[in-house]
């Protein structure tokens, strides 16, 4: 009988993860007890999307919400580029450390001044780790080439490419490379010859494009994940729901 492969995906939610992340690890490392098998995390770095790294903090005496971010180097960064391409500025860190012991304590302030990384995606995953989220669990990222040069064709994506001196993250659509900047608004980029090496997913191709490469037998999914998964792109794979989690968009940090 084939090993089980539990699949979970995620982008990079925040450098200390939002609670619903890190109650996909938990569905996921249950139903390891379970059946057995090995757990791998898809991590959707090649998003580029900067909402999805905003941090929200508890403030320990009042109980006060806070978000935070990372601090990028320059707006075309923030707005286009993948999160494994969007540098951090070298201040932002010291600045959110002398912050952070009113929202958590010692022992996760230690574990944020410890990381060095220099972009959204490999600060992330670096705290994930230090913090024991990633123990036992095989990592696999959409910016990976070599996990992009393995991957199934798919007709709806993204490409990385370069404008204005940056890695931005263009949507291939009808032969153009183009950058969202709101409603119905976009800038068109010259034209780029590119491999599949740059290529990434839009959201409806992810499941297909991941499990070509993965192929997992069940997969973790989110509230939001399972009214756009289609699961006919994966036939065979069990869907198990994620466990309920409150505060769910707040970060984890333990509690």
């Amino acid at each position: 009988m084939a090993r089980s492969i539990i699949c979970f995906g995620q982008q990079p939610c925040g450098f200390f993860p939002k609670r619903f992340l890190w109650a996909k690890i938990v569905t996921a490392r249950r139903l390891q007890r379970e059946i057995g098998g090995e757990i791998v995390f898809f991590f959707h770095d090649s998003d580029h999307d900067p909402r999805e790294t905003a941090t929200v903090l508890r403030e320990r005496r009042s109980g006060r919400e806070h978000t935070f971010n990372f601090d990028f180097a320059n707006k075309i960064q923030k707005q286009f580029s993948p999160l494994s391409a969007k540098r951090l500025l070298p201040d932002w860190q010291g600045k959110i450390a002398r912050q952070l012991p009113n929202y958590v304590g010692p022992e996760l302030v230690e574990h944020f001044k410890a990381v060095a990384a220099s972009n959204a995606a490999d600060f992330c995953r670096d705290l994930y780790a230090r913090m024991g989220l990633l123990d036992g669990i095989r990592l696999e990222r959409s910016s990976n080439p070599e996990f992009r040069q393995r991957a199934a064709t798919i007709d709806d994506y993204f490409v990385d490419v370069t404008w204005e001196g940056e890695i931005v993250r263009a949507r291939w659509r009808e032969g153009k490379l183009l950058l969202h900047k709101g409603a119905d608004r976009y800038i068109e980029l010259p034209p780029q010859k590119f491999s599949t090496t740059q290529i990434s997913p839009a959201r409806d191709t992810r499941l297909r494009w991941m499990q070509s490469v993965i192929h997992c037998t069940h997969y973790v999914a989110g509230a939001g994940e399972r009214a756009y998964l289609n699961e006919a792109d994966a036939p065979g794979v069990i869907f198990v729901p994620r466990d309920e989690i409150s505060d769910s968009g707040l970060a984890y940090i333990g509690d």
